[in-house]
């Protein structure tokens, strides 16, 4: 039986080690921290189970649903019957942005017609980029090397039509604004979530603390298929071993025939060998590394009905009604996802809590008469890698030039941006990797 130590145990190494396991596999995976779980993890706060980030998931998104029903916690979400994403602006304007029963694009026509942040100039020509944007080749290398915001504007996009519209869905996913953003990677974007099949954008999200829906889950998913999972047991060291792997970690040592590396850019080029990479040394640097921030207030009483909002015209992006999933019994309790947020991720809470305040009450106004019970920051530095202009021509690839060693991770060459989705595709191409060259070995030897 092939020995597969995985290391990492984010939604990647999960993904890896489940996939390894159910081919046969001995696997042993191995997570510094105490929990599994990676960067879609929970914590308690007094009486509240809060997540370290609103991390929803598209239709489309089918690896990622596999994997929820793998470990068994596809009830403990939701997924909408059909899109639906209310927006509202800071002077009063409300609109939705929704999917009619017709073909794909002709899906979403109604409703950017009527898209009350545009005026109807705007919204005619935000409906023909939409089109041509569906023709954009993303293969095309000097596709990466331009800017989202250059096509954008070669295609008579004006800045509020940027803003009101290309930004909200783009920042959001990319954690980049257009002008920052590479335009293969935005191509994907809207070419298979909004452009794609008519139902692949319906939203969903977890019912649940993350913490709930991927990391216990996946511990009790890996140990009741066969695998060992070792917490806190960080790994300081990977070296060849014979003709496999000597991993060291917390001070012991595991053999294996395969790895799967599924750590953070900077973590995997700490750990590689040398020669496993043929980038030249400070790769992971060139990645780059994009901040979020999560802004959190509990009010006394009720502000919003629904169960997000996205916003147009101020820093205060999308807004998430946590009451329910986080426990509180009484109130609300709101959660502002702000992408992008280089500007913001040093600032001290009290200064965040003067400025986030005010921006919020343009939006519900209702909130200026309802007492905060609470407000405190999350912040995720590294939340993503940059999804710039010429970063995929550094996104490895899942085979390393050392056999038996394989790379996993959301910031590895996906083809998707730096999300959920992409990360359990990584993981999943890993474990295709490890189990291919553990059957060519197999035919080797007989």
């Amino acid at each position: 039986m092939t020995r597969v130590v995985v290391i990492g145990g984010g939604l990647a190494g999960i993904s890896a080690a489940l996939a390894c396991v159910d081919g046969g596999a001995d696997v042993t995976l191995l997570e510094g921290r105490p929990r599994l779980g990676g960067l879609t993890h929970s914590w308690r706060r007094g009486e509240l189970d809060v997540d370290n980030g609103q991390h929803v998931f598209l239709r489309c998104c089918t690896a990622y649903r596999a994997l929820l029903a793998r470990l068994g916690v596809t009830p403990l979400t939701v997924l909408q019957d059909r899109l639906d994403i209310p927006v509202s602006t800071v002077d009063g304007r409300f609109a939705r942005l929704r999917r009619v029963g017709l073909p794909s694009p002709l899906h979403l026509g109604p409703s950017l017609l009527r898209y009350r942040p545009l005026r109807l100039r705007q919204r005619l020509r935000a409906v023909r980029a939409a089109l041509a944007l569906g023709r954009v080749d993303r293969t095309d290398p000097d596709c990466d090397r331009s800017t989202f915001a250059e096509w954008l504007r070669s295609h008579r996009q004006d800045d509020r039509t940027v803003e009101a519209l290309w930004d909200l869905i783009g920042t959001a996913t990319l954690n980049a604004r257009a002008d920052e953003a590479s335009l293969a990677l935005a191509a994907m974007v809207f070419q298979v979530g909004l452009l794609g099949e008519p139902d692949a954008a319906d939203i969903g999200w977890s019912l649940v603390p993350l913490q709930r829906l991927h990391g216990e889950a996946a511990r009790q998913c890996l140990a009741e298929a066969g695998a060992r999972v070792r917490l806190s047991a960080k790994v300081t060291r990977i070296e060849p071993d014979g003709g496999g792997w000597l991993v060291t970690a917390g001070g012991e040592s595991y053999r294996a025939d395969q790895v799967v590396l599924a750590v953070p850019p900077a973590a995997a080029e700490a750990l590689l060998p040398a020669g496993a990479v043929r980038a030249a040394p400070g790769w992971s640097a060139r990645l780059g590394q994009a901040p979020i921030i999560n802004v959190h207030v509990v009010l006394a009483r009720r502000v919003l009905t629904e169960p997000f909002l996205a916003v147009v015209g101020s820093p205060v992006q999308w807004i998430f009604d946590r009451t329910a999933v986080s426990g509180l019994a009484r109130g609300q309790y709101l959660a502002l996802s702000v992408s992008a947020a280089d500007s913001f991720i040093d600032q001290p809470v009290a200064r965040l809590r003067q400025f986030f305040l005010p921006e919020l009450a343009r939006v519900l106004p209702a909130i200026d008469q309802v007492p905060v019970l609470d407000f405190f920051v999350s912040r995720e530095r590294a939340a993503t890698i940059r999804s710039g202009p010429g970063r995929a021509a550094l996104r490895a690839p899942a085979r390393t030039a050392l056999p038996g060693l394989v790379l996993a991770g959301a910031w590895t060459d996906t083809g998707w941006p730096d999300t959920m989705e992409g990360a359990v595709r990584s993981g999943q191409t890993a474990a295709r990797a490890v189990l291919g060259q553990a059957a060519a070995h197999e035919e080797v030897v007989r």
